[in-house]
Protein backbone atom coordinates (compact mmCIF):
# COMPACT_ATOMS: atom_id res chain seq x y z
CA UNK A 1 0.00 0.00 0.00
CA UNK A 2 1.48 3.42 -0.97
CA UNK A 3 1.57 5.95 1.92
CA UNK A 4 2.51 9.73 2.28
CA UNK A 5 2.26 11.42 5.62
CA UNK A 6 2.69 14.62 6.06
CA UNK A 7 4.55 16.29 9.78
CA UNK A 8 5.66 19.36 11.13
CA UNK A 9 3.18 22.06 10.17
CA UNK A 10 1.96 24.36 12.60
CA UNK A 11 1.24 28.44 14.30
CA UNK A 12 4.48 30.97 13.69
CA UNK A 13 5.31 34.27 13.35
CA UNK A 14 6.38 35.97 10.26
CA UNK A 15 9.76 35.88 10.25
CA UNK A 16 10.07 32.21 11.50
CA UNK A 17 11.05 28.39 10.13
CA UNK A 18 9.50 25.41 9.85
CA UNK A 19 10.65 21.96 8.29
CA UNK A 20 8.08 19.48 6.70
CA UNK A 21 8.70 15.90 6.29
CA UNK A 22 7.01 13.45 4.30
CA UNK A 23 7.07 9.94 4.94
CA UNK A 24 6.81 7.48 2.24
CA UNK A 25 6.34 3.66 2.34
CA UNK A 26 4.93 0.76 -0.40
CA UNK A 27 7.05 1.71 -3.52
CA UNK A 28 10.44 1.68 -4.43
CA UNK A 29 11.50 5.38 -3.07
CA UNK A 30 14.55 6.22 -5.00
CA UNK A 31 13.21 6.10 -8.78
CA UNK A 32 10.28 8.83 -8.05
CA UNK A 33 10.10 12.06 -7.92
CA UNK A 34 8.28 13.87 -4.76
CA UNK A 35 6.30 17.43 -4.71
CA UNK A 36 5.17 19.72 -2.33
CA UNK A 37 2.27 21.46 -3.02
CA UNK A 38 0.09 23.70 -0.97
CA UNK A 39 -3.79 25.49 -1.31
CA UNK A 40 -4.33 28.60 0.77
CA UNK A 41 -8.57 28.93 0.98
CA UNK A 42 -9.85 30.42 -2.27
CA UNK A 43 -6.75 29.48 -4.26
CA UNK A 44 -6.17 26.88 -6.44
CA UNK A 45 -3.84 24.04 -5.33
CA UNK A 46 -0.01 25.54 -6.49
CA UNK A 47 3.45 23.84 -6.65
CA UNK A 48 6.06 24.53 -4.39
CA UNK A 49 9.11 22.44 -5.14
CA UNK A 50 9.70 18.83 -6.45
CA UNK A 51 12.64 16.61 -5.92
CA UNK A 52 13.40 14.21 -8.83
CA UNK A 53 14.86 13.68 -11.80
CA UNK A 54 14.91 17.38 -12.42
CA UNK A 55 14.16 20.23 -9.70
CA UNK A 56 12.20 23.42 -9.23
CA UNK A 57 11.21 25.72 -7.06
CA UNK A 58 8.02 28.52 -7.13
CA UNK A 59 9.66 32.25 -7.27
CA UNK A 60 7.44 32.77 -4.70
CA UNK A 61 9.83 30.45 -2.72
CA UNK A 62 13.10 30.70 -3.98
CA UNK A 63 16.18 31.47 -1.83
CA UNK A 64 13.54 30.46 1.24
CA UNK A 65 13.02 27.40 0.98
CA UNK A 66 15.07 24.00 0.37
CA UNK A 67 13.64 20.65 -0.61
CA UNK A 68 15.60 17.83 0.18
CA UNK A 69 15.32 14.07 0.52
CA UNK A 70 16.93 11.10 2.67
CA UNK A 71 16.51 7.93 0.56
CA UNK A 72 17.62 5.85 3.38
CA UNK A 73 14.84 7.14 5.28
CA UNK A 74 12.39 7.58 2.56
CA UNK A 75 11.84 10.78 3.38
CA UNK A 76 11.40 14.23 1.91
CA UNK A 77 12.00 17.48 3.54
CA UNK A 78 10.89 21.29 2.99
CA UNK A 79 13.19 23.58 4.56
CA UNK A 80 11.27 27.15 5.42
CA UNK A 81 12.73 29.64 6.38
CA UNK A 82 11.04 33.86 6.55
CA UNK A 83 8.07 32.73 6.41
CA UNK A 84 5.35 35.20 5.31
CA UNK A 85 1.63 35.52 5.81
CA UNK A 86 1.10 34.30 2.35
CA UNK A 87 2.84 31.02 2.73
CA UNK A 88 -0.19 30.28 5.01
CA UNK A 89 -1.76 27.42 3.36
CA UNK A 90 -2.30 23.07 3.60
CA UNK A 91 0.71 21.93 2.53
CA UNK A 92 0.80 18.13 0.68
CA UNK A 93 3.36 15.89 -0.35
CA UNK A 94 3.06 13.55 -3.51
CA UNK A 95 4.67 11.10 -6.08
CA UNK A 96 4.65 12.13 -9.23
CA UNK A 97 7.54 13.38 -12.50
CA UNK A 98 8.40 17.10 -11.04
CA UNK A 99 6.01 18.64 -13.38
CA UNK A 100 4.27 21.31 -12.49
CA UNK A 101 0.64 20.26 -12.37
CA UNK A 102 -1.16 18.74 -9.58
CA UNK A 103 -2.71 16.24 -12.24
CA UNK A 104 0.50 14.63 -13.21
CA UNK A 105 0.65 12.95 -9.31
CA UNK A 106 -1.03 10.54 -8.59
CA UNK A 107 -0.71 9.59 -4.43
CA UNK A 108 -1.01 12.13 -2.22
CA UNK A 109 -0.52 12.93 1.41
CA UNK A 110 -3.51 13.96 3.56
CA UNK A 111 -1.65 17.35 3.88
CA UNK A 112 -0.58 19.61 6.80
CA UNK A 113 -1.51 23.09 7.82
CA UNK A 114 0.93 25.78 8.03
CA UNK A 115 -0.29 29.15 9.21
CA UNK A 116 2.15 32.54 9.55
CA UNK A 117 -0.11 35.40 11.55
CA UNK A 118 0.74 37.71 13.93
Amino acid sequence: QVQLVESGGGLVQPGDALRLSCAASGFRFNVYGIGWFRQAPGKEREGVACIGSTQWYADSVKGRFTISRDNGKNTVYLQMNSLKPEDTAVYYCARGPCFRCPVDYDYWGQGTQVTVSS
